[in-house]
């Protein structure tokens, strides 16, 4: 089974991929740790996905794809794969049943965990850190007793540009842009489910082992 994982940032999908690796013993494909394994082996496609990143270009969708293909393909995911990270546009959704295909392979199920925008944002944005221990806090969630201060030195927290709310929308603006068609791809093509994820965890795990399980 061939398993697409779809979330914004923020929808919980890294906890849900988690959960689903240990639940179904499926094996836990994200694209960019595969370049990062590929190039710290010093592996052909490895040597030829530095070329770009040095240049600071984008790796070209078939070379990730090649990547990912390859590691399906491998004896340890019999049990199935949950494809993370990749595919993110329509057109490498494409490219990438094209490819399973002259394997005989196909994607079963996608899943979208789908959260309310406002959701998204209270979950991106707040987040403040020590600026001497490095704990976090975030101000909505996990306040510190002391507006500004950590609880366990003293220290006066800081907040990151990422943990700025400007920034958080600027990260779900660029996410649906990029990856609304492929939803819309998969719904098209009758295996996507999409999944409440402004749920509590449990159940929002509890939903998607449910489609899974079908």
């Amino acid at each position: 089974m061939i398993i697409i994982l779809l979330g914004a940032p923020g929808a919980g999908k890294g906890t849900q991929a988690k959960l689903l690796h240990e639940e179904l013993q499926l094996v836990h494909i994200s694209s960019g740790d595969l370049l990062r394994d590929h190039r710290k082996r010093g592996t052909e496609l490895g040597r030829i996905a530095e070329e770009y990143m040095v240049k600071g270009e984008l790796v070209p969708d078939k070379l990730v794809i090649e990547m990912i293909v390859e590691r399906i393909s491998e004896p340890d995911v019999e049990h199935g794969v949950l494809l993370d990270g990749f595919p993110r546009t329509g057109p490498q959704a494409a490219a990438l049943d094209e490819a399973l295909g002259m394997r005989n392979k196909v994607v079963n199920k996608a899943i979208y965990v789908k959260a309310a925008d406002e959701v998204l944002l209270d979950r991106l944005s707040g987040r403040w850190t020590c600026t001497k221990c490095g704990h976090i806090y975030h101000e909505k969630f996990a306040p510190p007793h002391v507006p500004g201060i950590c609880d366990l030195d003293g220290s006066e927290l800081f907040q990151r540009n990422d943990d700025k709310r400007e920034t958080a929308i600027k990260r779900l603006q660029v996410y649906f842009e990029q990856t609304m068609p492929i939803i819309q791809y998969y719904r098209d093509k009758h295996i996507l489910c999409e999944i409440n994820g402004d749920q509590p965890i449990e159940k929002v795990t509890e939903d998607v082992l449910e489609y899974c399980l079908r």
